[in-house]
């Protein structure tokens, strides 16, 4: 009786059916990446504002004042008479009635000059010449609450941890496709909420909903296109990487086509509905099937999979041997029960940290070097295709492993040398911080193909949502991190990421290379995959299976 990858070779490992699935999910990609970079562009800082007087729109209304004109009129006299206030987050600390002059406004207050008058902060009544382009101006996040624009990035972050959990444990119970339809419903349906919140804690509250259901999106899609590809082609999950890079690099033009932050959150959400109409063109997994005792259906898709690539099914194939591993709810405990499992489980969820915190920290840090923000964004995305070509020439040459390693380590090294170079060499600190990027790239992009090929089908979805779960909380710490040690010595965050990076690089040397074998299918699968070099085996025979007819 065939294995379900004998099955997949003889209807084809990649032909037009699986490469149209690989394309339209991909798509899945350019979406989740508008979401996780969109922040920059929803939360711009206001050009100019200030913080209006008590009194002042009355006054206005009353004299017929413009907001240039009571720009003048109130924050003008402050910032000369007093040279360490621009008005933005103080205000000068009086209230204005009916005895006040249109003409001299200060001149209720005799010999006192706008210089001499008590300052008091402010508090809210700000005033924007733009005050709808952006959340910052929408709900006021400045001054004493610009920590809430932060905070709304890390509300993002917590709905894509608590996605990893939830959703992902639920589609290892209920299925791959069903909980991405169920994703795209929930990501965009949030997302229209999100851009028509009326006040920041509605925003807040279904921002994380967005990035649980968003997140269970991008996970799913990356399992579903894994498990119905053959061994060889299993590195198009690294092309999925490069459509993420792809919507890095569009959402900018987004963006300053789109002049309202409303109108970039329905640009970036309202897609997900379109993904509803895979319902009719992206089966269920075949792989999860067999897991879920439901052979027929899988054999089903594989003889629809074999028609569209031009292939015929050998009569023998009307049964498909299954792994008779008692399928249950997935947990924790089924990551670390067993040595190998265990081993793998820890060093990926390292893995997972580390390649967020160093590579969220090193974009803030190169960051945006100023000038047009919309080009300097899209030439910051253009940075990491070079590390995708990197890995599709390398990856299926070398293996995973070595790459994987080499990534962090030269990441370390990097972040190290960038330290102490001379600050008087600019060029020199950019690019070796630049190399630096690139490695964590290479890591980044490795880690989710790596995850996904060192779990069994029964744990795989959970395994891959659970151990990237820690990708969530580096970029929760990362900014935190940054900033504080940068307070103490503007390079000690880049000591403490080479650290990380370095170490992160020599335990996935540990982990088992994954080159040219087939997905596992069960726990012991995984326990006979070996982590030293030259002995993983090709093909690996099931001694315990059982068929379904």
């Amino acid at each position: 009786m065939p294995t379900f990858d004998e099955v997949l070779k003889e209807a084809g490992e990649f032909g037009r059916f699986q490469k149209r699935v690989f394309f339209l999910l991909c798509q899945t990609g350019v979406i989740f990446s508008f979401l996780f970079t969109s922040v920059v562009f929803l939360g711009q800082a206001p050009n100019n504002y200030w913080c209006r007087i008590p009194g002042a729109v009355e006054l206005s209304e009353r004299c017929g004042w413009t907001l240039e004109e009571e720009w003048n009129f109130t924050v003008l006299p402050l910032r000369l008479g007093n040279g360490s206030s621009s008005g933005e987050c103080e205000r000068l600390d009086i209230g204005w009635d009916a005895s006040i002059s249109c003409a001299s406004p200060f001149a209720h207050y005799g010999n006192l000059s706008a210089g001499n008058l008590p300052l008091t902060p402010c508090h809210d009544n700000w005033v924007y010449k733009q005050p709808h382009s952006s959340i910052v101006s929408e709900y006021n996040l400045v001054c004493g609450n610009a920590w809430m624009l932060d905070l709304s990035q890390a509300i993002l972050n917590l709905g894509f941890l608590a996605g990893a959990f939830t959703l992902g444990y639920a589609a290892d119970r209920y299925g791959r496709i069903l909980i991405y339809l169920l994703s795209c419903l929930g990501a965009g349906i949030c997302g229209i909420i999100v851009a028509f919140a009326p006040n920041f804690t509605v925003f807040l509250i279904f921002r994380f909903l967005q990035g649980v259901f968003a997140k269970g999106t991008w996970m799913t899609c990356y399992v579903i296109v894994t498990e119905i590809v053959g061994s060889d082609q299993r590195i198009i999950g690294i092309v999925i990487q490069m459509f993420f890079t792809l919507g890095v690099m569009i959402l900018p033009g987004i963006a300053y086509l789109v002049p309202t932050w409303q109108g970039i959150q329905l640009a970036i959400s309202l897609p997900n509905f379109l993904f509803l109409l895979y319902y009719w063109v992206v089966p269920e997994s075949p792989r999860w099937l067999l897991t879920r005792k439901k052979g027929e259906k899988a054999l089903k898709i594989m003889h629809n999979i074999a028609k569209h690539n031009g292939k015929y099914l050998s009569p023998h194939y009307s049964e498909i041997t299954i792994s008779n591993e008692e399928v249950s709810n997935p947990s924790f405990l089924d990551l670390v029960r067993t040595p190998r499992m265990r081993r793998n489980t820890l060093i990926l969820m390292y893995a997972w940290f580390t390649s967020a915190l160093t590579y969220q920290g090193l974009v803030m840090r190169l960051g945006i070097v100023g000038g047009n923000l919309y080009l300097d964004f899209f030439i910051s995305g253009a940075v990491e295709l070079p590390a995708a070509l990197l890995i599709l020439v390398t990856i299926d040459r070398i293996g995973r492993r070595l790459p994987f390693g080499i990534g962090n380590i030269v990441a370390g090294i990097a972040c190290f040398t960038t330290a102490f170079l001379p600050e008087d060499i600019p060029w020199l600190k950019t690019t070796v911080a630049t190399l630096g990027r690139l490695g964590i790239t290479m890591a980044f992009e490795i880690v989710y193909l790596v995850n996904t090929e060192l779990y069994p089908t029964t744990l795989r979805n959970f395994g891959v949502s659970l151990c990237s779960s820690l990708c969530d909380l580096g970029g929760i710490i990362a900014p935190f991190l940054l900033f504080r040690l940068a307070a103490i010595w503007l390079e000690l965050p880049l000591i403490i990421f080479s650290i990380l990076a370095v170490v992160c690089g020599l335990l996935v040397l540990l982990l088992p290379e994954t080159k040219g074998i087939s997905l596992p299918e069960t726990v012991e699968d995984v326990e006979q995959l070996s982590s030293h070099f030259g002995k993983c085996g090709k093909k690996r025979k099931h001694q315990d299976t059982n068929s379904y007819i």
